[in-house]
């Protein structure tokens, strides 16, 4: 998708002329960098026969969400019932909710989901997908559901191949349900584990007849790895779109595909060494991911905010040749861009180094 087409799919609120009139601190998107992004996912979905449902858990925005699926992807995933709600109000009907609904109010708010929209769920055990077929009945429908199997992330999951086939059997003659096939989320380089978990689920549950519909897959980390992947499964990515600082460590991306970053105010530079910029803990998140800080100055990854308080990010500036003075505009790439998303109310759009407008974050704030 081309930058200019993207940029269609926005209603966008006036933002200033230049980032120095932007209030901080606020996530910035390039649009020139998401707009690559995408295409270059979708024609790897495209060239290995993968359907592409993109996680919007990363973003937040339905605006990215229509271009996602304008672009090529199938649908989309959501993680919570209030982001599969905010995606269905902008008119997005295909939805993989990847979490267990659980409890009375949250069946009653699937099945009013249902009656509207093409959602499907995935359950990891008999109490969850009793549930699922209740709101199925209440909401006078069909429910695709995908069994998910923790194929070593040791997250939720049936544990084996042969619990995958049982609960496949349970869903098959529930009322309220369809059997939709199967979900996992991987451990990062743990593709080979999975591929032979999937395969003999897969196996046991055709052997008894029963259509296996969809072999859903994800994950960033290694999204641009081949091993365990075959034409016709379905993944879901979600952080490509923007892209991290943990993304590039791993090698899924460089600093140039990071659409988002956070820009912050230098508010003090109490020694030659250190800078106090205006995002801490309430704008960049406690991640770490493995890494060391909290992110880097974008266009200089030597300079890491090695410390934050909630509303103070400490910066060593040490190591570069002309240090920020109070005052000055930087631009933070952080460990992990999803829960940054989730901090703030609204984003600013660029081209580069121009403004567009700002945003609205529609689900910011949707866990429940």
């Amino acid at each position: 998708m081309r930058p200019q087409d993207l940029s269609s799919f926005f209603d966008l609120a006036p933002a200033g002329r230049t980032l120095a009139e932007v209030d901080t601190p606020v996530p910035v998107i390039d649009l020139d960098v998401v707009a690559h992004n995408l295409s270059r996912w979708q024609a790897r979905c495209d060239a290995l026969g993968l359907a592409n449902r993109p996680h919007i858990k990363t973003h937040k925005l339905a605006p990215l969400a229509r271009a996602q699926i304008a672009s090529g992807a199938k649908g989309i995933t959501v993680q919570k019932l209030g982001e599969a709600e905010v995606m269905a109000d902008a008119g997005i009907s295909d939805l993989l909710l990847t979490f267990n609904v659980v409890g009375r109010a949250k069946l009653e708010r699937l099945a009013a989901l249902a009656r509207r929209t093409d959602i499907a769920v995935v359950v990891d055990s008999d109490a969850v997908t009793e549930g699922i077929g209740w709101a199925g009945e209440t909401a006078g429908r069909q429910i695709r559901v995908l069994i998910e199997c923790d194929t070593g992330a040791g997250r939720c999951g049936v544990q084996s191949p042969a619990a995958a086939m049982s609960l496949a059997r349970k869903i098959a003659s529930s009322k309220g349900l369809r059997l939709g096939g199967l979900m996992t989320y991987p451990r990062t380089g743990g593709r080979q584990q999975m591929a032979a978990f999937l395969a003999e689920a897969r196996d046991l549950m055709r052997a008894d007849g029963l259509l296996v519909e969809t072999v859903s897959t994800g994950g960033t980390p290694d999204m641009w790895k081949d091993d365990g992947l075959s034409p016709g499964m379905e993944y879901r990515a979600g952080t490509y779109i923007y892209n991290d600082r943990s993304l590039v460590a791993s090698g899924a991306a460089t600093t140039a595909d990071c659409a988002l970053t956070v820009l912050a105010t230098v508010v003090s530079c109490p020694t030659p060494g250190r800078a106090i910029i205006d995002a801490g803990s309430k704008a960049l998140t406690s991640d770490l991911l493995g890494l060391s800080g909290y992110g880097v100055l974008h266009g200089a990854p030597e300079a890491v905010v090695y410390a934050h308080s909630e509303e103070h990010g400490f910066v060593d500036v040490s190591k570069l040749p002309t240090p920020p003075k109070v005052g000055e505009r930087v631009r933070i790439i952080p460990n992990h861009v999803c829960p940054v998303s989730n901090l703030f109310d609204r984003v600013v759009i660029i081209r580069g180094e121009a403004i567009l407008g700002s945003v609205k974050v529609d689900a910011r704030g949707t866990v429940w």
